[in-house]
Parts: structure tokens; sequence; C-alpha cells
């Protein structure tokens, strides 16, 4: 009789009928466990391309008509400090990586796919709107210059995007798509890359303004960040516009 370990292996390299027969005959506990163990892992594999399957459905539907579809997505609207920080991605049509809302991952899942992402995709741009720009555009138009940025800047010329809840100052054909992150796997893969590309530069920037905690809230205003304010002032980064850096730069 094959040990476990051997079954193991056997099930993960070439799964057969027979092979899951002799596991469902076989009395010994360890058996039925990895029989169970299996069983679980192929539901998993089903829900997650099922799950693919719906949120590449607009891709789906664009694809034939027009094969490079750009998905843009921003991160960092909402900080006191630090630039939006937008994306651009045309993924490839068979695509199989698990993208996401890029707020429904973890900073792990994120930092494995984002290297993921940027190799496999057919092209990935980044664009960047500054404290500077957001303060004389507004937070809104800075934004949509930055994903005009990020489309301009492509190494594929994209044939339509598709955007999350925004309009893109761009001549190319467009859909605005509420909550696109979770409904697209192209405005997904950018919110990831958006996200990463983001955090990283604001950790950077703990190491160069320390007393504001940028390393974990990323320049949203946490209690620690405006304690920071009060205590050490408005740094270069910060948004003179919005209320509690104005009101900090007043007193």
């Amino acid at each position: 009789m094959a040990t476990l370990s051997e079954l193991k292996k056997q099930l993960i390299a070439h799964p057969t009928d027979e092979l899951l027969e002799t596991l469902a005959a076989d009395p010994r506990v360890g058996a039925q466990n990895l029989l169970d163990w299996y069983q679980r892992r192929q539901s998993e594999a089903e829900a997650e391309a099922l799950d693919l399957q719906y949120r590449s459905r607009y891709e789906h539907e664009l694809w034939p008509k027009f094969p490079h579809i750009a998905g843009i997505d921003e991160v960092g609207r909402g900080p006191l400090a630090g630039p939006v920080v937008t994306c651009a991605v045309i993924l490839r049509h068979d695509c199989q990586l698990p993208v996401n809302d890029s707020k429904q991952l973890t900073r792990h899942e994120r930092e494995h796919l984002y290297p993921l992402i940027v190799s496999q995709a057919l092209a990935v741009s980044i664009g960047v709107a500054d404290n500077h720009m957001i303060d004389r555009e507004n937070i809104y138009h800075a934004t949509e210059l930055a994903m005009g940025d990020a489309v301009a800047h492509l190494r594929v010329a994209p044939d339509f995007l598709l955007v999350d809840a925004m309009h893109v100052p761009s001549a190319v054909p467009q859909r605005k798509l509420i909550h696109g992150d979770a409904n697209s796997i192209s405005i997904g893969a950018a919110s990831i890359v958006a996200k990463v590309v983001r955090d990283r530069l604001m950790v950077m920037y703990d190491g160069i303004y320390p007393g504001y905690d940028f390393k974990d809230n990323m320049g949203y205003g946490t209690k620690k960040h405006l304690d920071g304010l009060d205590r050490y002032g408005v740094t270069e980064i910060h948004r003179t516009s919005f209320s509690p850096v104005r009101e900090a730069a007043s007193r």
C-alpha cells in the first residue's frame, strides 16, 4: 500500500479518477483527510475560476472589437499628503491572475501580484499628480490629468478604456464603471499596481519626514498624522488645499 506522502505527490501531479477512488476506499484517516483536502482545493479553484470569469465579463464583451483594453484606476485621493497615483494596464486575453480590488487584498497579496501583473501584462503605465498639482487643479481634475498621462504613455496604444468611476481626458473610447476595481480584471490590476507604487512612495517619505507615521497611514488623516501636523507643521508633500493641512499651516 502506498504511503500517504506518495499518495499526496500523485494527487498533486496527476489526480486521476482511479487515484480518487483508491483514496475513497482507503480506510486510513490520513487518506480520508487527504481526499478532503483535495476536494476543498478543487472547490476553491472552481470558485476562483468562476469569480475570474465574472470579473472579466466586460473585457470579454469588448475584446472582439477592441483587442487592447486598458483598465485605469487611481489611489490616493483622500490623503492629506503625498501624490495621487494612477495606473493604466492592458492585460493579455488569457490572463489568469486572481486580481481584485486592491482594497480587498492584504499588503502581502498586493506585493505578490504586483510583479506578476507588471511582467505578464501587455503594457503598464503610471501617472502621478503631486500635491502641488492637486492644490492647483483640485483633487478631482488632478486625478483626471494623471489618468490621462498614464494612458498616453502606454507602450501599446489602447483601443478602449475601462475606468473606475471617472472620466479620462483622452480621445480613446471609454466606459465608466462604478466599483470598477471589483468588477473588471483590468481595472483591478491597475488598482493593485497603483496601490503598491503609492505605498512604496509613502514609506520612502516616512524616512524623509519622520513623525507623521506615513509608512502606516500612507498620508491619510489618522490621529498620529494629525498629531504630527500639530507638532512638526506642514511638510513639502502636504496638500495645503485640504482643510486639516490649511488649518495646521495657519497656526
